[in-house]
């Protein structure tokens, strides 16, 4: 995927991006040789001070996608909250325009191999999508409907991860994990197999998808691919995790009575034609308490899909020892990790991690159970970015799917180790590294606000490298937008992928630039001054010491003993250099000497 253009035309605009807002991503001489170059990749760094609304441009571009998805993809399989007329998207009105590489099949000998795609939102119409040059493809062979066609010209996935506490850009990936709850939920009710996948393209990776990133790369990855692992966090080898899933959750009566066909509401009547359904009746109190195996659809039983592998059977089949705790209605599922146990993952999911994380992220989804129907609608419609605290977070005895003894060994440690000991820096490069590799020859757009905050200075100037290597070079490189402060991020850009962020301070609107120089290479220093515009190259308290002795020289004090304490007091740097030769000019010229 390859973005173009976009433009806000939503008269109350979107967050700090005003009405009128466009940028255009690309030129008409990147998109003459762009396109057919393999050996592609290079994100948008999205550079500027705090608040100048970069996270704006990254939101913006994931709310666009969630309201393709909800009108245009998902239109019949949507909550009812989002089916409303009265539903109210932001932004109301947009253009999106980019290009998408076609599946080989659909491509002309020596035709066109990337569609150009127009996205159009006018104030109070429905979204309509265009293929622009779709006479330039074999059109004949797509026996598709519309909604199939759009599949294949929207990315196939959207991905979010945000390092900070900022909850801007989760809010559209937030509000789908509540619409895949729902769809697994409805094929509950009418007992319709579940394909083991979210059936939506948004995915955000917070903090929670933390284990499954990286367990997921340790079972699949070979060792060549997994030496950022090795080589920057120093992770060697997977030992040993275990599963808990937890089968059973109580609902309440209207819950149990909506399982029921029209013409069958009788309790015995429900039970019948549901296996997942069961209830009990306290004789002491005279209470009926009503439950549901919530992971039925993704276990086997004896009226279960022949032609549908359950993602549990999976797990199972792959794990060291099982076992089933009756009185708990739990299974713990144990995995003590070698290579029959990576070969067993392998032939379970396809040889693909990615198979294997979309199993673990339809599980962790179920874990959403305990959030009411009218909290869901009022999530489904709010705009706030607090909106993720409204939702009660569960115990860890309390969720459908959690993990357990997740041990690693670390090189330089002597013991293994589970995930939570790493520091931050660890986690986000890890997270970052993982999710590429992951998602890698996949046609997806991939929005990362500032993933590096907690790294050090030398992951900070190899990040990119890193980010390439494991997205690697093929034709289906993911697009990638990242905010940052990093000059060394901007330092490894070209200056046409480089976007400079200003926020005029008096109207608050937001506008992109590119800069002026050549970035591509440029030294820290330059970067800092030119972008970030922080001329010091020293920290704020000393400088502060500087200017105070610089103050001292040019009220008369004697510049021998400046030199001195300057020497004494402050490392090396520019401004130390450069001072101390204003002391030594300003003294020849007045006839004097300093020795030293």
């Amino acid at each position: 995927m390859k973005l173009l253009r976009i433009k806000i035309i939503d008269p109350a605009g979107f967050r700090s991006l005003p009405c009128g807002f466009e940028h255009y991503f690309r030129d008409e001489w990147t998109l003459q040789d762009e396109p057919l170059n393999t050996d592609s990749f290079a994100p948008f760094v999205c550079a500027g001070p705090n608040g100048c609304g970069k996270s704006n441009l990254l939101e913006v571009l994931a709310a666009i996608f969630f309201q393709l998805e909800v009108q245009r993809v998902r239109r019949s399989f949507l909550p009812e909250a989002l089916q409303k007329n009265t539903f109210n998207f932001s932004p109301a009105a947009f253009e999106l325009e980019y290009l998408i590489r076609i599946p080989k099949d659909y491509i002309k000998t020596n035709g066109a191999e990337w569609a150009s795609v127009k996205v159009i939102k006018k104030l109070g119409q429905s979204v309509v999508t265009s293929w622009e040059n779709q006479i330039e493809f074999d059109v004949n062979t797509m026996e598709f409907v519309t909604g199939e066609i759009l599949n294949i010209l929207l990315p196939e996935y959207v991905l979010g991860y945000s390092s900070g506490e900022n909850e801007i850009l989760s809010l559209p990936f937030f509000k789908m994990r509540f619409v895949q709850f729902d769809e697994y939920w409805r094929s509950l009710q009418a007992q319709l197999p579940y394909p083991g996948r979210p059936e939506t393209r948004l995915t955000f990776l917070d903090n929670s998808y933390s284990q499954v990133v990286l367990l997921c790369n340790l079972l699949f990855q070979d060792n060549e691919t997994l030496r950022p692992f090795r080589e920057e966090v120093g992770i060697e080898e997977l030992k040993e995790f275990r599963i808990i899933i937890k089968r059973k959750i109580e609902i309440d009566a209207a819950q149990f009575d909506s399982f029921g066909m029209a013409e069958e509401k009788t309790v015995e009547g429900i039970l019948s034609k549901n296996r997942a359904l069961s209830i009990s009746d306290d004789d002491i109190e005279g209470v009926r308490r009503y439950y549901l195996n919530l992971v039925h659809g993704l276990e086997k039983d004896q009226d279960s899909n022949e032609n549908i592998d359950p993602i549990l059977e999976r797990l199972k089949r792959c794990a060291t020892i099982s076992y089933v705790d009756e009185r708990k209605d739990t299974i713990t599922l144990d995995y003590w990790v070698n290579e029959e146990t990576k070969r067993a993952f392998r032939e379970n999911f396809d040889d693909s991690p990615l198979a294997l994380f979309q199993a673990f992220q339809v599980l962790l989804t179920l874990n959403l159970y305990s959030v009411s129907d009218a909290l869901k609608s009022d999530l489904y419609q709010s705009a706030s970015q607090y909106v993720s605290e409204t939702v009660p977070i569960l115990a860890s005895d309390k969720r459908t799917m959690r993990f357990k003894n997740f041990y690693f060994t670390k090189r330089c440690v002597e013991k293994p180790m589970l995930l939570k000991e790493l520091s931050d820096g660890e986690h986000q490069l890890l997270h970052s590294l993982g999710l590429c590799l992951l998602f890698r020859n996949t046609n997806s757009l991939i929005l990362l606000d500032e993933p590096e905050t907690h790294f050090n200075p030398s992951w900070r100037a190899s990040f990119i490298s890193q980010l390439k290597a494991c997205l690697g070079n093929t034709k289906k490189t993911p697009e990638m937008l990242i905010t940052t402060h990093s000059p060394f991020l901007i330092s490894d850009s070209k200056p046409n992928k480089v976007l400079e962020f200003e926020k005029d301070p008096e109207t608050r609107h937001v506008k992109i630039t590119h800069p002026e120089y050549n970035t591509f290479g440029a030294s820290i220093n330059k970067i800092t001054m030119k972008t970030f515009n922080k001329r010091e190259t020293i920290g704020g308290n000393a400088q502060l010491l500087m200017d105070s002795l610089r103050a001292r020289f040019e009220q008369g004090e004697e510049p021998t003993a400046l030199i001195d304490e300057l020497n004494r007091e402050l490392g090396d740097s520019v401004e130390k250099i450069l001072l101390i030769n204003a002391m030594l000019e300003g003294t020849q010229e007045n006839g004097g000497e300093v020795q030293g």
